[in-house]
């Protein structure tokens, strides 16, 4: 008997985008109009050397954002990335690794290597669009 593997596609609603991505400079961004700390970053989600939010995909708001707090963010990645597409029950979809998705650059063309974003009180980050999820391999 021959036994073969076929690959189906299935549809999934991604309602989270979960990151992780390694900061190079926090300094290059500002919390409450302040410049960030080098060595003890205050962005809320900061861990060692890394940023780690996660994002309403639709809302497109950070989950749990300390409430009036403000940031600019530039943060150069580069290759330092994880983006994990997460369903409604926190369930991974998809995950990608290593440059940064252009999802995560709405305040500017971060060609793959830097994160760019203005999030505002509420935790909403300005001009941000879901609606292209290609780079995880997603149609959208």
């Amino acid at each position: 008997m021959t036994k073969i593997t076929v690959s189906q596609l299935v549809e999934k609603e991604a309602r989270f985008l979960r990151v992780a991505c390694g900061v190079r400079y926090w300094e290059d961004s500002e919390v409450n109009g302040v410049p960030d700390e080098e060595d003890n970053p205050t962005i809320p989600f900061a861990a060692l050397d890394t940023w780690a939010p996660t994002i309403d995909i639709d809302a497109g708001t950070i989950v749990d954002w300390p409430a009036g707090t403000t940031a600019s963010v530039h943060y150069k990645v580069c290759d330092d990335g994880r983006y994990t597409l997460l369903d409604a029950g926190l369930n991974v979809i998809h995950e990608i690794e290593g440059y940064v998705p252009s999802i995560m650059c709405p305040g500017g063309d971060g060609y793959g290597d830097y994160v760019i974003m203005e999030i505002d009180g509420a935790g909403k980050i300005a001009d941000w669009s879901a609606d292209d999820l290609s780079e995880f391999g997603a149609a959208s």
